[in-house]
């Protein structure tokens, strides 16, 4: 009976970097596309894939938005452009001068997965970050970060792309745990 039907694997709880772990990895990156990479990928929540697969047409500064085509299920979704990416970006235009991708390789190519991977890890090592980091941790980060500062749940689902609010509640969890610190006054 046991091969009928697949094991369940426990859930575990996302894991992601607090504020200031994500202000000193920002920091320490001098090169203007590793911070732009890394930038976009925590300021809008965005997978690994989606970032590397980003066009310089999905961005739309006068709105503020970058359109994410064909994501995770086949979905098109918009997601915030932080004011505070703008500069940045056209640094890192003016710099780079990117033709097809947001972010190129050689040869016009999309960037590699493993590049943003050790673009960040190299990172964290010099924030002196002893973590394990990866490019979805950004992610799970964002949406902690947005749930605690206040977000509806609902507008976190929908810049995530996620089909299930089930999917996005698992931050709540994270939360909760972080709430769990909290002393009451009586306690100080």
């Amino acid at each position: 009976m046991d091969q009928l039907f697949p094991k369940r694997t426990a859930h575990t709880l996302p894991k992601y970097l607090n504020k200031e772990e994500v202000k000193r990895i920002l920091s320490v990156v001098t090169n203007s596309k590793h911070k732009a990479i890394l930038s976009i990928l925590y300021g809008c929540g965005l997978r690994l894939s989606e970032l590397i697969n980003l066009k310089i047409e999905d961005v739309d500064s006068k709105n503020e938005v970058i359109t994410i085509r064909q994501a995770k299920g086949k979905k098109d979704r918009q997601v915030m452009l932080p004011k505070s990416l703008l500069p940045l970006l056209r640094e890192y235009f003016e710099i780079h001068l990117p033709k097809i991708y947001l972010f190129e390789g050689q040869s016009q190519a999309q960037y590699s997965p493993r590049s943003v991977q050790s673009i960040l890890q190299q990172a964290a090592v010099l924030a002196n970050i002893n973590k394990v980091v990866s490019p979805h941790m950004l992610r799970h980060s964002f949406a902690t970060h947005l749930l605690e500062n206040g977000a509806d749940i609902r507008y976190i689902q929908k810049l995530l792309g996620h089909n299930s609010l089930t999917t996005t509640q698992i931050y709540t969890h994270v939360t909760d745990v972080a709430k769990s610190k909290v002393l009451s006054p009586l306690d100080f």
